[in-house]
């Protein structure tokens, strides 16, 4: 009888530890994508319960998984739709349309039943993410026109997050298409709408999407005039503020104002978020940097070449060549890797630097010789006369290149003494741009400082006050003696 209770008893025991490990895994796994998009509704109801953007933002950051797995069933997707929306929805057939037939015919809610504009877009943002993994762009575009119109009929802060991102892909789609002509008209009348309704976070979109039309189209004096008409909103997002820096520097980049370009750059480099998704933006920046500062006659370090993950090969070698002032290397460097260049948009750029590099090489001859002949200098610069040469000398003089006279009679240059750098204005105006950047540095972070709302600093001073009051009450029955009714 012993033998046969501890053997029940051990049984009950395994039994529980068996059912224990079901729920555990249970507990576990992997939500469907059924789940996710209905907890993300959920999040979306709080959002506009509460006037809360935080709910918004949640949803936004797991919208990767979600659209991934929405490319790989976009059935289930359909199913939700169709159990979310009313029959009677004037936008549910068209979203159902660009879908394949739900596996699971749900019954659709009550006609009666409010649909939140949250919810709606939220669809809309899913079946144009659909379409794009899919490559279905002809139906996306028809698909984007009624996404317009549906747009401009909601006002509503909590949509702000989610219009920045239907606007992304409007003019994605117009892109991959090759149709960056047609957009224009609807991301004007975009940015005006947004600019009404305060909605900085569509407007900083809509701004960047402009000019990346622009640059794309190489309609520079378009993209320099939207700048200047705009204002940048202050509150937008990180990554929409690096995007708009690193739009700005390659405007001032291509009209040749290079020290604001070089600033605006630093700015986008250091804005940019520092995660794996953000890896693309940051070696283009990088690139436009490098390009940047070769053009304003220095020189990268070289831990930039090595700290930076991509192909720097072809920028490490253009700036081996401008450093060593090397013209014959620079030129074949541009031949060898001008698909490169062509690729990442910066041939132009990067075809400008052969004057830097003759610049190069003639402060290092300014420095080598105390007098050299210009026809020396016309061998070792591999230029293509004496006359070219005696032009670019002179130029280089009158730029402030070098310190050096040149005698056109007898055809050489003659170098002047050097002068000591700290008798000069050089290291007050490096000083003053450290400041500069410090204070700004300074007005950033306070203004990401995040303070409590007026309704919680009415609610703790009165949490402060009560407090007060007990602390007073103790203190009085501790002097009259009653201090253990008080505790009572």
């Amino acid at each position: 009888m012993t033998v046969d209770v501890e053997m029940a008893e051990a049984s009950t025991v395994v039994a529980s530890k068996v059912q224990n490990p079901q729920k555990d895994e249970e507990e576990s796994t992997p939500l469907t994508l059924v789940e996710e998009i209905e907890s993300a509704l959920g999040s979306l109801q709080k959002a506009a319960a509460n006037f809360d953007n935080r709910y918004v933002s949640k949803v936004h950051r797991d919208l990767g998984g979600i659209r991934r797995k929405v490319a790989k069933d976009p059935a289930s997707l359909a199913q939700v739709i169709a159990k979310s929306l009313p029959v009677e929805f004037s936008s549910r057939k068209n979203l159902l349309d660009q879908l394949p037939s739900p596996s699971d015919q749900a019954e659709p809610p009550a006609a009666s039943t409010d649909v939140l504009p949250e919810i709606n877009v939220f669809f809309h943002l899913l079946v144009q993410l659909f379409l794009l993994d899919t490559h279905d762009l002809d139906r996306l575009d028809n698909f984007n026109k009624s996404v317009i119109v549906l747009l401009a009929s909601y006002n509503r802060r909590t949509l702000d997050f989610a219009s920045a991102k239907v606007w992304f892909y409007i003019a994605r789609t117009h892109e991959l298409r090759g149709d960056l002509y047609s957009v224009r008209p609807a991301l004007l009348a975009a940015l005006r709408t947004a600019t009404l309704r305060h909605d900085d976070e569509t407007t900083a979109m809509v701004i960047n999407l402009l000019l990346r039309n622009y640059l794309l189209t190489h309609e520079i004096n378009q993209a320099s005039n939207l700048c200047e008409k705009v204002v940048f909103p202050s509150n937008a997002s990180n990554a929409l503020a690096a995007r708009y820096y690193y739009y700005l520097s390659r405007i001032n980049t291509i009209q040749l104002d290079y020290s604001q370009a070089h600033e605006c750059v630093v700015a986008a480099i250091r804005k940019a978020p520092q995660t794996q998704l953000a890896a693309g933006f940051l070696q283009a920046a990088t690139r436009l940097n490098i390009i940047i500062e070769l053009l304003m006659g220095d020189i990268p370090e070289l831990k930039v070449f090595k700290s930076t993950s991509g192909n720097l090969e072809p920028y490490l070698q253009v700036t081996k060549a401008v450093r060593l002032g090397d013209l014959k290397l620079f030129e074949e460097v541009l031949n060898k890797y001008e698909a490169v260049f062509v690729k990442d948009d910066n041939f132009t750029l990067v075809s400008r630097l052969r004057q830097n590099v003759i610049k190069t090489g003639i402060r290092i001859i300014s420095l080598s010789y105390s007098k050299i002949s210009l026809k020396d200098i016309c061998i070792k610069l591999h230029l293509d006369s004496e006359e070219a040469t005696e032009y670019i000398v002179s130029k280089a003089i009158r730029d402030g290149v070098i310190e050096a006279s040149l005698n056109h009679e007898q055809s050489y240059m003659k170098s002047k003494e050097l002068l000591d750098v700290y008798s000069t204005k050089l290291p007050q105006e490096d000083f003053d741009q450290r400041i500069r950047f410090c204070l700004s540095l300074h007005n950033d972070s306070v203004k990401a400082m995040r303070y409590p709302s007026d309704d919680s600093k009415t609610e703790l001073a009165k949490n402060n006050l009560e407090s007060r009051d007990d602390e007073m009450g103790l203190l009085q029955a501790i002097e009259d003696g009653d201090l253990d009714d008080f505790m009572e």
